[in-house]
């Protein structure tokens, strides 16, 4: 007992003991390539990490970019390169541009001004924006009333409105069509021009999110500056919302651009045609020559490539911060 008591003694000061310098360095070095070690295995992990993610990206970016980059050599090709079975991707005859000159060349009708592609596009713009413009201004006005404003009913209200998104839109299309038939807005754009003035429930509900996450002392203090309702929204609301009201203004234009129901059921005049019809009536008539076709698409799709890459950056923003509260 006397030797164990007397060799722990001693362990214990040796442990006690200080270290000496040729000990300290030894800690010192193997704490410093544990370290290393730890971040060298942390790093590799993360390099793991982005590397499946960018490779999972990669898959589905090149998914969704193929049936696009099919269309574009579809419309450079030759008839005969076209119809060839299997699918090249070099033809045989090289590439040409002459589908897009034969799209402009097809009018609707023997006295149309203007290419059946073309007045198309400016009926679509024609139909679209004053819509796109008003209905926004009314969907961010009433969204800033549900979220800035106490009056009564007002979750009523806004639940009722949100129900209205759940009714599936193809349920209304009989009653809208008898409805506009009785009242002789048939073969007009008005159908597809003032419902859309009054606002979106979807447009509604994105901007409310955005004006929750506002602070009510802004529009406090406003109030206490003797600014109406009218004047908060104006000259408060509407520069703070700018992205989100771009990114539904943008959703709301592509919605009424690539609408195809509605101009369908309500328009039968040629020269009333949207981009839409008219790209029917070029598959209809050139329904054997798919490089007329896809040269067709590709000019309808140019417009909406062109405003998404100028409004990428507004876009994401109001459609990230939509969705923020504070």
């Amino acid at each position: 007992m006397t030797d164990t008591k007397n060799i722990l003694m001693q362990e214990e000061a040796a442990a006690a003991a200080p270290l000496t310098e040729e000990a300290m360095q030894e800690e010192r070095s193997a704490y410093q390539k544990r370290k290393k070690e730890k971040m060298r295995s942390q790093k590799v992990r993360s390099i793991t990490g982005k590397v499946f993610i960018y490779a999972i990206l990669a898959f589905y970016a090149v998914i969704i970019i193929f049936p696009f980059l099919i269309v574009l050599l579809t419309s450079l090709k030759t008839y005969q390169d076209a119809t060839h079975i299997p699918f090249e991707w070099i033809p045989e005859m090289g590439f040409t541009g002459d589908n897009y000159a034969e799209v402009f060349s097809r009018y609707p009708t023997m006295t149309a001004l203007l290419p059946s592609i073309v007045q198309g596009f400016l009926n679509t713009l024609l139909y679209v924006l004053p819509p796109t413009i008003l209905g926004l201004f009314t969907s961010a006005i009433s969204a800033y009333a549900f979220s800035k404003l106490r009056f009564r009913a007002k979750k009523w209200m806004y639940t009722f409105l949100l129900a209205t998104m759940m009714i599936p839109g193809m349920i209304m299309l009989a009653p809208q069509l008898a409805l506009y038939d009785m009242i002789g807005w048939m073969d007009t754009p008005l159908p597809l021009m003032i419902p859309g003035m009054f606002g979106a429930a979807a447009c509604v509900f994105f901007m409310r999110q955005f004006y929750t996450g506002i602070p009510d002392s802004i529009v406090e203090a406003a109030k206490i500056d003797g600014l109406g309702f009218l004047g908060i929204f104006f000259r408060i609301i509407v520069p703070l919302s700018v992205p989100a009201l771009l990114a539904q203004g943008l959703l709301g234009f592509i919605g009424g651009y690539n609408d195809f129901m509605g101009p369908l059921l309500y328009l039968q005049s040629s020269d009333l045609w949207t981009l839409q019809i008219a790209l029917r009536w070029l598959a209809s008539t050139y329904g054997k020559q798919p490089n007329v076709i896809m040269a067709a698409c590709v000019i309808a799709l140019l417009p909406m490539l062109v405003v998404y890459f100028i409004c990428q950056k507004f876009f994401i923003n109001g459609i990230v911060t939509s969705g923020m509260k504070d």
